[in-house]
């Protein structure tokens, strides 16, 4: 059973940074393919950003130029750097972990709240 635990949340002025962790048990962490989804309230979650096990990488248009996933397989961790934070930005941000044939696994999710 895969855990993700995330961290590194919290309230940060628009145009600010703040940097997610996700850490996560479990074999084969270094093939799965990571993500990081955030989901407002009324909502339906959404992708931010995917990492797989090649580091190939793929970003929601909104975040384009501004967040950066990247990952450690000695850690088993995965993180995103979010810079220049915008009001919309502010969510739920969950971690997710995707191997092959297996179903999808989620964190607990921390809140980010960008103030403008």
């Amino acid at each position: 059973q895969v855990q993700l635990v995330e961290s590194g949340g919290g309230l940060v002025q628009a145009g600010g940074s703040l940097r997610l962790s996700c850490a996560a048990s479990g074999s084969f962490f270094s093939i799965a393919t990571m993500a990081w989804y955030r989901q407002t309230p009324g909502k339906q979650r959404e992708l931010v950003a995917t990492i797989t096990g090649g580091e190939a990488t793929i970003y929601a248009d909104a975040v384009k130029g501004r967040f950066t996933i990247s990952r450690d397989n000695a850690k088993k961790m995965v993180f995103l750097q979010m810079n220049s934070l915008k009001p919309e930005d502010t969510a739920l941000y969950y971690c997710n972990q995707q191997l092959p044939g297996q179903s999808a696994s989620w964190g607990q999710g921390t809140q980010v709240t960008v103030s403008s």
